[in-house]
């Protein structure tokens, strides 16, 4: 697919767009919605084409979709239904619109979405009230969204059933406008569901926390708190360490490497996606000494790959991994590399930025590890974390206050001011997540949403024996485009990750399951992918 070519909606008007029309016209009902018998042309021309008017959309002068409107009687539906005007507001203007079809590879959103709009528009300049329609019976969901009604029985051949509709000016006014509108605003719509990997969604005593008054870092009532908080962490994940800076998870990983650069020989970093590589430009940065193993996104390290790349260098004194390489989806083998790190004597630092809080993460044998606020702990997103086993002195002039842990752990962790609001909204939600068994919700919910996803012929990138259960990686198609598709799902309610250029490169979106999250809540989103599914290869 063409992402750089705009979509253009018109009437159509050129003797090369009504031959588009026709074929399109014929594989979609004749080919895959068997209304009329298939010939060796290929070619259907609608027997009211010399009265239809066509709203098209075009890419690169291809034809992606179309929908008819047509104001003269008899309608298609008076031959189908007794008595049509029994069911229409008498002294009405009604039109017919037919031929909705949009071709399989576009059915994305935007291009109905400018089918209808442009639609709208031309049945206002004829004033025309109501619009009557024949809905093919697998869309009616569609339309009842739309603001058409059913009336009458079920007409048409039992191979092609449809259900007339109708849609008035007052409906369309009411629901129809605003659901164009809404679409239109795309980001701007306010998302109901938060499926990203970050900022996610909080509980309500954790929003309350963070909306208190701040109060000085300095005080001994805030230092109490703040040194209960950092227990509530280290006994999460097994550490006996753990300092907070106020910054992203890239901060805490930029300390991690600050560490990093004080030990001697070389180091070894994995990278099967995007976080990996960032890792390894973490190093660059500070100027490390080190060899990479990749695998390809998606892909899994095997232990003997480890191994030989560190029996082929004596001098490797550390390795560096991501756990839950967010980009992909796939959960690394954190007990495998603890495995091979304590065989070779190695330091073994990891970024758990995706996984804590998401999954069992135990440190206790872990050299160091970065950690975020928000992601899998559900608060608010502004605090980093280093986690450590080892004492850890002052590096002075190596390596800049700002990333300097062993400066934090001489000062009993606060050198500098920390935002109470984060740490309180943090402290909240370690203490509500005790006695809970998330991670175990969270786990089936994903192999369900997983398996649903598969069924409609979804390619999920993690294959689930090495999986992230907070993250479902799903490679569109080519016929597929990911910004549209994130854009319409957007603009229905859920906000998903697409937008991140890596995401973007690769047509790949994102259902993060980090935040608060139900089955049930996910239900119109399954149905949404469903529609879409008919156009999978």
């Amino acid at each position: 697919m063409n992402k750089t070519s705009p979509l253009i909606f018109k009437i159509a008007d050129q003797e090369s767009e009504f031959e588009q029309i026709h074929r399109l016209n014929y594989r979609t009902f004749a080919e895959e919605i068997p209304q009329h018998a298939v010939n060796r042309e290929r070619r259907l021309r609608d027997r009211f084409h010399d009265e239809n008017t066509y709203m098209i959309c075009l890419r690169d002068g291809a034809l992606q979709g179309m929908i008819c409107v047509r104001g003269k009687r008899p309608f298609s539906l008076d031959e189908k239904l007794t008595d049509l005007d029994a069911y229409l507001p008498r002294g009405s203007k009604p039109c017919e619109i037919r031929l909705l079809s949009v071709e399989k590879t576009h059915r994305n959103g935007k291009t109905l979405l400018g089918l209808l709009r442009l639609l709208a528009r031309h049945c206002e300049s004829r004033g025309y009230d109501p619009a009557i329609i024949s809905g093919t019976l697998r869309q009616t969901k569609l339309y009842r969204h739309l603001g058409f009604v059913p009336f009458g029985p079920v007409v048409g051949a039992p191979a092609a059933r449809f259900q007339p509709m109708v849609l008035t000016a007052e409906a369309y006014q009411n629901r129809t406008v605003k659901l164009l509108e809404s679409l239109a605003a795309g980001s701007n719509l306010k998302p109901l569901i938060n499926l990203l990997p970050g900022p996610v969604s909080v509980a309500p005593e954790v929003r309350r926390n963070f909306i208190q008054p701040p109060v000085s870092h300095r005080s001994e009532a805030f230092i109490a708190d703040f040194q209960q908080t950092r227990r509530l962490l280290c006994a999460l994940v097994g550490s006996k360490h753990v300092e907070l800076l106020m910054g992203s998870g890239t901060l805490a990983n930029d300390a991690v490497a600050g560490q990093i650069s004080l030990l001697p020989g070389r180091g070894l970093i994995l990278s099967n996606g995007e976080f990996g590589d960032r890792l390894i430009d973490h190093a660059n940065r500070f100027g490390l000494s080190f060899d990479i193993l990749r695998a390809d996104w998606g892909g899994v390290f095997g232990p003997d790959q480890i191994r030989r790349i560190i029996d082929r260098s004596a001098r490797i004194e550390w390795l560096w991994a991501v756990h839950s390489e967010t980009s992909t989806g796939i959960l690394n083998d954190i007990g495998m590399l603890k495995k091979i790190s304590t065989a070779k004597n190695l330091r073994l630092c990891l970024d758990c930025i995706s996984s804590i809080g998401t999954v069992a993460v135990d440190l206790h044998d872990v050299y160091l590890a970065s950690g975020v606020s928000g992601k899998g702990l559900a608060a608010f997103p502004g605090l980093s974390m280093v986690f450590y086993n080892h004492p850890i002195e002052p590096a002075e002039r190596a390596i800049p206050r700002y990333l300097d842990v062993g400066f934090y752990a001489a000062r009993g962790g606060v050198p500098f001011t920390i935002s109470s609001n984060l740490i309180y909204a943090l402290r909240a939600s370690l203490l509500r997540r005790l006695g809970e068994n998330s991670a175990d919700e969270i786990l089936g919910l994903s192999r369900r949403l997983r398996a649903r996803l598969r069924a409609m012929g979804f390619r999920i990138v993690a294959p689930d024996a090495h999986a992230a259960p907070t993250v479902i990686t799903i490679a569109l198609p080519e016929t597929i485009c990911s910004d549209d598709l994130g854009q319409y799902l957007e603009a229905t309610g859920y906000s998903l990750s697409y937008k991140s250029e890596y995401l973007l490169r690769r047509n790949w979106i994102q259902i993060c399951l980090m935040g608060e999250c139900t089955e049930a809540k996910l239900t119109p989103l399954l149905e949404s992918l469903q529609e879409l599914s008919y156009s999978l290869p």
